[in-house]
């Protein structure tokens, strides 16, 4: 066929695109549990779901840290309208206070929901996404945008492209790929590309598959989320079983309340018991805590060691690297659509002051649905951990009620789509502490300032955004849809 006939073909496929648009699929981006979730809620709506997952499994993110023991139990990892559709093949799920691993993720929920006729067949592996526009419009041109249907690029496992139009799109691709550096500016340390071998992202299984290259080693764990304190305690762990085993920390911050957690106070229990174990380890000298220590730089020495170096003016020599600083979202295929993003968090912009981490810890994420996650391109959403940006403390079940909220809008009911209800445990710790050094103190997130001395019973800080003030919440909720 000539490029001349091709083009025309090309055309006119195109208007009968834009013709039967209501025709084509809703494609969900990602098959990790808010992807599959999404898909499971979408077809409740009657609605057809295509889910393109790059790995050549289901959550391939998930296998990465099959591992680890999640803290939040199957009680909170269960989607509803997924588990509903497992249970009509005679599925049964897993006890609601048991805590999976991420390999259990995965074998006991994912693959057997997966694995479903109503799923099997609209889920396509092994297919990474590479870009999404609007078929035909790029990003600057605005006649006829809302009227295209979304044209979404893709590669397959053998380096084929292709593409799939939609008649919108749920990025639901996680974030897990794609970790912050070593450095406390956001940009790689000064040598840390050179030491690459020496460093390890995420969380390496220390107790397990990887156990020879931490045992007789001395290490140093960056960050202090829930990722860099579950690989100190796997450490802290081999120090006790392989003598010569050094575990060093490096907290960018001194006021280790968050790290350290809400103890009994959180809703969860598993996960107020990492920060409480964490802290016995310091105590007792079995972690050795650098903090402040914010890296700038990372030196290679004498046999391969490394010399890590802080802004503070500290160093300390190590053989091996854990950098667990939190996770970005990847934001390159959607270069070509339109979107209203947080300039910090990476996140929708309505989300931002619900979750960002400088304004609260409190582990409670205020009601948030479609709306919140709509992108000024129509029918594009964010959803899972791809919505939170570089914000921490995402749970599943955050997810699940985004996935819900968002299918409710695409089938037209609006009514459903506003009503969310979202109930996340609270990790008991409250705090806004989180200030570049020489900022002044402020009231912390959730709790009013009192007079000094004062003993008000705590409650909202209604005034704070972090909490959500009546505006902020309004903001947060969806409105009809024309």
């Amino acid at each position: 066929m000539s490029s001349c006939c091709a083009a025309r073909r090309h055309l006119e496929d195109a208007e009968a695109v834009r013709q039967g648009a209501s025709l084509l699929p809703i494609a969900v981006v990602g098959g990790g549990p808010v992807g599959l979730a999404a898909a499971a809620h979408l077809l409740e709506r009657g609605l057809e779901p295509i889910v393109l997952e790059a790995g050549p499994t289901v959550s391939t993110a998930a296998l990465a840290w099959g591992h680890v023991r999640m803290f939040s139990s199957w009680r909170y990892n269960l989607d509803r309208a997924a588990r509903s559709l497992l249970e009509r093949h005679g599925w049964t799920a897993p006890g609601a206070e048991e805590f999976p691993s991420g390999r259990e993720l995965v074998g006991r929920y994912l693959e057997p929901l997966a694995a479903l006729p109503e799923l099997a067949g609209r889920l396509r592996l092994g297919t990474r996404v590479t870009g999404i526009a609007r078929l035909g419009a790029g990003k600057l041109r605005d006649a006829g945008r809302e009227a295209q249907p979304f044209e979404l690029r893709f590669e397959d496992s053998e380096g084929r492209q292709g593409r799939i139009l939609a008649r919108a799109v749920i990025v639901a691709s996680g974030s897990w790929g794609n970790p912050s550096p070593a450095g406390s500016s956001g940009l790689p340390a000064m040598g840390e590309r050179e030491a690459a071998d020496r460093i390890r992202y995420g969380m390496p299984d220390i107790l397990g598959a990887d156990h020879g290259r931490y045992g007789r080693r001395r290490t140093l764990v960056v960050g202090s989320g829930h990722s860099a304190i579950g690989t100190l305690l796997d450490l802290g762990e081999l120090a006790r079983r392989v003598p010569g085993t050094a575990v060093f920390w490096a907290a960018r911050s001194a006021d280790l309340t968050r790290a350290y957690g809400g103890g009994a106070a959180d809703q969860l229990p598993e996960r107020g018991a990492l920060g409480q174990r964490l802290r016995r380890l310091v105590e007792t000298g079995a972690v050795e805590l650098l903090a402040p220590f914010s890296v700038d730089e990372i030196r290679r020495g004498n046999g391969g060691s490394l010399t890590v170096r802080s802004i503070e003016g500290r160093a300390v020599e190590v053989d091996e690297l854990v950098v667990a600083t939190g996770l970005r979202p990847e934001l390159g295929i959607l270069r070509e659509a339109r979107l209203d993003l947080d300039p910090a968090l990476e996140c929708p912009r309505m989300l931002a002051p619900l979750i960002d981490p400088n304004l609260h810890s409190c582990g409670t994420v205020r009601p948030h649905g479609a709306e919140a996650l709509a992108q000024p391109d129509a029918g594009l959403f964010m959803a899972g951990m791809a919505s939170y940006g570089r914000a921490p403390t995402f749970l599943l079940a955050t997810g699940y009620e985004q996935v819900r909220s968002i299918a409710a809008l695409l089938a037209g009911d609006v009514e459903a789509a506003r009503r969310v209800e979202l109930d996340l445990p609270q990790t008991g710790v409250c705090n806004s502490e989180r200030r570049l050094p020489g900022a002044g103190a402020g009231p912390s997130c959730c709790t009013p300032a009192t007079p000094e001395g004062g003993n008000r019973e705590p409650g909202p800080a209604e005034d704070l955004p972090c909490c959500g003030s009546a505006a902020r919440r309004d903001m947060a909720q969806l409105g009809p849809v024309g």
